[in-house]
């Protein structure tokens, strides 16, 4: 079993076997295991453009309701996987390092791994460049780090939000097996 954190009713992840979905309703940042996560926390507020959204109309950086601490907190308790945009500020507010294409990068002061891909390698219509932060054992040393050139004339803005924000079901396969891989250490008073 694995918990998926942050994402919609009756989105890619509802009705699967295995799969325990936390949508807005029941508040992931409330989650307390015991099973490892894929953690898709809300990225508005961290993304490339939340700056210029923070001149323009106040709300600010990083405002998020301690939705991708929470996530990040799963995932360093429980095991999986936590993605978010390419260049999103949460990285550098907590911590974590930037990763970079074509492998993966241990987190030097902690337990977790990082690496991007682009889901269009996973079947989404834009390039959707995406950092991904694992803890586990070891990451697979295998993932389609491609970049595939976006197959939306102009660009995701001319997408419409749901397709934007949608996860491709191949991408969500990935994240979901990673999140199986993955065996956070145990703790000393703890057994297997």
């Amino acid at each position: 079993m694995i918990a998926a954190l942050y994402v919609q009713r009756e989105g890619c992840y509802w009705g699967l076997d295995g799969v325990d979905p936390w949508d807005e309703e029941r508040d992931a940042r409330t989650y307390d295991g015991p099973w490892p996560v894929v953690a898709h926390p809300p990225c508005a507020r961290w993304c490339a453009f939340a700056p210029l959204v923070e001149m323009r109309h106040g709300r600010k950086l990083g405002d998020d309701h301690g939705t991708f601490q929470a996530a990040l907190e799963a995932v360093r308790k429980w095991g999986g996987v936590l993605e978010h945009p390419a260049r999103s500020y949460a990285f550098q507010r907590f911590g974590l390092p930037s990763p970079t294409l074509n492998g993966w990068s241990q987190d030097l002061f902690g337990s977790g791994w990082v690496t991007e891909v682009c889901q269009g390698a996973y079947g989404h219509r834009a390039q959707k460049r995406t950092w991904l932060y694992y803890v586990g054992e070891n990451p697979p040393h295998r993932l389609d780090w491609r970049q595939p050139r976006s197959v939306v004339f102009g660009g995701v803005e001319h997408m419409g939000h749901a397709e934007r924000m949608a996860t491709p079901v191949a991408f969500r396969d990935l994240l979901i097996g990673l999140a199986r891989l993955s065996r956070p250490a145990l703790k000393e008073n703890e057994t297997e």
